[in-house]
């Protein structure tokens, strides 16, 4: 990839489930995406069992490779096997501690609805020592925000719809004061009629000549009979008038081929 590189992140999914293919991965997916934009560069998606050492030992890995930013998915409600926090203190040789503010957020969610505290509920307080208690105006489970220094963690619940909530409404805030002043776009289009093979130098050229571009073909169809292709563009640049500048280069470049081959181009535009 030729984008202009940001902070390093991580993204650790927690979840036997993911494993046995019970459900889809959506959340590295969802956050690979938003991070991106914002101007990290994702380098690893991964995800293991909930398994203490098996989660621990991945984010001293995150850690010994320099990134920036951690961000694990899953194993912060109450049942037995949700020990990602756990992990987290383990790994950073810190204790886990019974958060006063989590606690407080805990009990208020069980109070309106009528539910007394238990060890389980209160299970969800305990987060590594230092840790910042993130809101889930979604859900139970608090999120965790956890600032080492030169790395940061963050702890977000499994469920789609809780993590998109405390990403978007305590993570988001405080990940823009320490993301690049950099400006990520997309540019695409749809080519009907050109195997990718037939595309592949035209699009190959364009990366080479437009650096701080990401070129890519999406096949959509059949390759040999019926090819169709989705082509994309990324580009970074210090403002998005240059970015988008960028990429309409690299994609025009791409279309040019695509034409010269008798494509049909299509469903043009940019993010």
């Amino acid at each position: 990839m030729a984008l202009q590189q940001g902070p390093k992140a991580w993204l650790l999914t927690i979840g036997n489930e993911i494993l046995i293919g019970r459900i889809v991965n959506t959340n590295a997916a969802w956050l690979a995406r938003r991070l991106t934009f914002l101007g990290f560069s994702v380098e690893r998606i991964i995800v293991t069992p909930d398994d203490l050492e098996q989660i621990g030992d991945e984010i001293r890995r995150a850690l010994s490779h320099g990134a920036r930013l951690v961000i694990t998915t899953g194993g912060l409600g109450p049942t037995y096997d949700d020990r990602t926090l756990e992990a987290v203190a383990l790994a950073t040789n810190r204790r886990l501690v019974l958060n006063r503010e989590a606690y407080e957020m805990v009990l208020a969610k069980y109070s309106q609805g009528g539910m007394q505290m238990t060890k389980e509920r209160e299970k969800m307080a305990y987060m590594p020592e230092g840790a910042v208690a993130l809101r889930n105006s979604a859900g139970t489970a608090p999120g965790s925000w956890l600032d080492l220094g030169s790395t940061i963690i963050v702890s977000l619940p499994g469920v789609p719809r809780e993590m998109e909530a405390i990403f978007e409404e305590e993570v988001m805030p405080r990940l823009k004061a320490i993301a690049p002043q950099l400006s990520v776009v997309e540019c695409g289009f749809k080519v009907v009629g050109v195997p990718e093979s037939s595309l592949a130098p035209f699009v190959e050229e364009a990366e080479r000549k437009n650096p701080g571009c990401y070129v890519k073909s999406h096949p959509k169809g059949v390759e040999v009979g019926n090819p169709i292709l989705e082509i994309k563009v990324l580009a970074s640049d210090s403002t998005r008038e240059e970015a988008l500048t960028k990429a309409m280069s690299a994609l025009e470049a791409v279309k040019v081929g695509a034409q010269k081959l008798g494509g049909e181009i299509s469903e043009e535009g940019c993010s």
